[in-house]
């Protein structure tokens, strides 16, 4: 480009940028995709404008999408994990012990804990919160229980299992913008997120304690029915389960974590049917798995896995990482951010910021994914200098980024939440103690330093003048 890009400039584009997407997906209800494309072509308009040539533009699309590689074969590989986990039975397995675990009399700690299990499980809190969080919403209003608390108890569960289960497609995001190790950053998750459950767990079972003992219990009745009569059900799911774990512990990058664990799982699927058709086991990695069992709550929450259930991921974070790498190489955030960074001096301060940029990306745009996208590509350099690892980067990503999208009206978590469960959001905003929680605990982690994962000596970016000037 034939002159540096100013403050004011950089921030103009920000602003378009963020009302163009914000707009998009507010007023008209688009998916991101559409709107970051177009955002993309205004850019590559105004960088033409500005006198970059094609070559730096396209040098800004391969170094944005290039740290994305890996992160996108790791999320074709989770569709194909999904789908022959259903097949084996390994879901459904963990679904009825999670089932079990409900107590009418402890109700919503109940709800909590079991959704949160589930969650893990499956990795998507929308399916928890469309199949099994409308079920045990019924179960709720049949006990008389506040339909807003019990709302608020099975989102923030389903939350919980979305944010530490690694087949979720939001946890997989933070990591590959971060640019860290999957599991690594699930287990560094865990100093903020097992404090907000223990935390939340107390207060359900203060304020959600049922008297009533004596509620029907048919609905679940029926779908442990259901699941029992056309899914394998055995003790030896959790060896799959167990293998994640261990590869974790083990320092297995995830690549190849995945790769055993399908080959594991499909050789299950073989022992316990063995008439199974090799074109049936491709169908489930490739398309994920149907489920069939005339219940149309069970086969709404188990139909689905497969490589292509991820294309629409895979699209998103392949467009957003091309937006990334041109607003960085054009400088257009490093500009925004010079006045910014060089007030940020502690941890805590730092980790405020991004915390604070991530909630207000979801209150302007309404979008989860960009508010873990454009937060971690605007502060991961000021966290480097600040001596912080990416797992901190991508630990807040996720405190301050996914769990705040379901307490924003206009999100599209939030709308899909009261949607599904007929309840407004700000009324189950008060009751959604996970995501209030992960904030104010990772705020608390940046000041104090407690779980807050920095780097090695030798690793650490040095804080010079290497920011742009306005």
């Amino acid at each position: 480009m034939e002159n540096k890009v100013s403050f004011r400039e950089a921030i103009s584009i920000l602003v378009v940028m963020l009302v163009v997407l914000g707009f998009s997906v507010i007023k008209f209800g688009l998916s991101p995709q559409t709107p970051v494309l177009v955002v993309i072509g205004l850019l590559v308009l105004w960088a033409k404008v500005r006198g970059a040539s094609w070559d730096d533009i396209h040098a800004g699309i391969i170094d944005g999408v290039k740290n994305g590689i890996v992160p996108i074969f790791i999320f074709i590989l989770i569709g194909a994990l999904i789908g022959t986990w259903i097949a084996a039975g390994i879901i459904p397995s963990m679904m009825v012990a999670g089932f079990h675990m409900i107590s009418v009399q402890w109700f919503v700690p109940s709800v909590f804990i079991v959704c949160a299990i589930i969650g893990t499980s499956v990795g998507s809190a929308f399916t928890i919160i469309s199949t099994l969080g409308i079920a045990l919403f019924g179960m709720g209003t049949t006990i008389g229980a506040n339909p807003a608390l019990v709302a608020g108890a099975i989102i923030s569960g389903a939350i919980f299992g979305d944010k530490t289960s690694p087949l979720s497609d939001s946890t997989n995001l933070a990591s590959a913008i971060a640019e860290d190790d999957l599991f690594a950053h699930i287990k560094n998750l865990m100093w903020t997120t097992i404090p907000a459950f223990i935390i939340s767990l107390i207060l359900y079972a203060i304020i959600g304690k049922s008297g009533s003992s004596n509620a029907s219990l048919g609905n679940i009745n029926t779908t442990l029915n259901v699941l029992n009569s056309n899914f394998v059900i055995s003790w030896w799911a959790i060896l799959p389960v167990a293998l994640l774990f261990v590869c974790a512990i083990s320092k297995v990058p995830a690549i190849a974590t995945l790769i055993l664990n399908i080959t594991v799982t499909v050789g299950m699927i073989f022992i316990q049917k063995p008439s199974t058709q090799i074109k049936d086991v491709a169908g489930f990695i490739e398309s994920g798995f149907v489920s069939k069992t005339g219940n149309s709550a069970v086969d709404a929450l188990l139909t689905r896995g497969g490589i292509t259930s991820m294309m629409g991921t895979v699209s998103l974070i392949f467009l957003t990482l091309s937006l990334g790498g041109l607003l960085m190489k054009f400088n257009v955030i490093q500009t925004a951010m010079t006045p910014l960074d060089a007030k940020l001096k502690t941890p805590g301060s730092v980790v405020t910021a991004t915390i604070l940029s991530g909630i207000g990306v979801n209150i302007f745009v309404g979008e989860q994914y960009l508010s873990v996208i454009l937060p971690g590509k605007a502060f991961k350099s000021t966290f480097n200098k600040r001596g912080l690892d990416n797992l901190a980067l991508s630990r807040v990503l996720e405190d301050g980024g996914t769990v705040i999208n379901y307490l924003i009206p206009w999100g599209v978590a939030g709308a899909f939440a009261a949607n599904t469960l007929g309840v407004s959001t700000l009324a189950f905003l008060p009751f959604c103690f996970f995501s209030l929680l992960s904030p104010i605990l990772s705020i608390i982690s940046g000041f104090t330093g407690i779980g807050l994962k920095r780097l090695d000596k030798s690793e650490k970016t040095a804080d010079n003048d290497d920011t742009v000037t306005a």
